[in-house]
């Protein structure tokens, strides 16, 4: 009964929503075995009361406001958090701009957005993971700008893609085996990075594919068979591939 009254107290009556089966009361007792404070109010979200956001002397409705077009309008600092508040927003282009620090993670509440260019900035950091939440994107274009670390494999979640444009970065590691799955694409632009490893035999499903550039990268081996098949059948430039890597060419 000890649990009860402590889950009673923090959550409404043990008979009310509070407890929907069994398995919440044995979370229960394991949370406070674990020392945890189960009577902790959650954090409140940046978003709460708000009815609009103001972002670069500009003040957005946060219901009404469905593009954010700011393109070489000369904007330095951050991009807030609090641009996550926008959940209408189905357009948002910020290229061209002296935006600095790192892509927020709130980002990744845009799920409405089909374009998202943050290109052409000196932003940093690690590309979120949540942008893997961003699932209508058709054009994401991060180029230009001094990200680094890995790109997340979260990436092969925005299956609507047609252009993926992460070129003239720092990225480094390998490219993620997800990005087959964006059979959509039209063009994969990934060059000028530090990209390691082999290329995934997985970009020979991407069928529709136009326009593909790993170049100048560090990338090393075999060219899968399935690349070099998706090459010849949709006429890829190889110069886009091979340029300032290490790899071995389709026979």
């Amino acid at each position: 009964m000890m649990f009860g009254s402590i889950y009673s107290q923090c959550l409404g009556d043990m008979n009310g929503d509070g407890i929907k089966n069994i398995l919440d009361i044995v979370n229960l007792v394991n949370d406070i075995l674990d020392g945890d404070d189960v009577c902790e109010e959650p954090e409140p979200s940046i978003c709460t009361g708000l009815t609009e956001v103001e972002l670069w002397g500009e003040t957005f409705d946060i219901v009404t406001t469905t593009s954010i077009d700011l393109f070489s309008q000369g904007l330095t600092g951050s991009i807030p958090p609090e641009i996550g508040c926008l959940t209408n927003l189905t357009n948002l282009w910020l290229y061209g701009n002296q935006l600095t620090g790192e892509i927020p993670p709130e980002i990744g509440n845009l799920t409405n957005l089909t374009d998202l260019d943050l290109s052409s900035n000196q932003l940093s950091g690690e590309i979120p993971s949540e942008i893997g939440n961003l699932t209508n994107l058709t054009g994401l274009w991060l180029y230009d700008n001094q990200l680094t670390g890995e790109i997340p494999p979260e990436i092969g979640n925005l299956i609507n893609l047609t252009s993926l444009s992460l070129s003239d970065n720092q990225l480094t590691g390998e490219i993620p085996s997800e990005i087959g799955n964006l059979t959509n694409l039209t063009g994969l632009w990934l060059y000028v990075n530090q990209l390691t490893g082999e290329i995934p035999s997985e970009i020979g499903n991407l069928t529709n594919l136009t326009f593909l550039s790993l170049s100048d990268n560090q990338l090393s081996g075999e060219i899968p068979q399935e690349v070099c098949d998706l090459i010849e059948s949709n006429n890829l430039d190889m110069d886009w591939i091979l340029e300032v890597n290490n790899l071995i060419p389709c026979d």
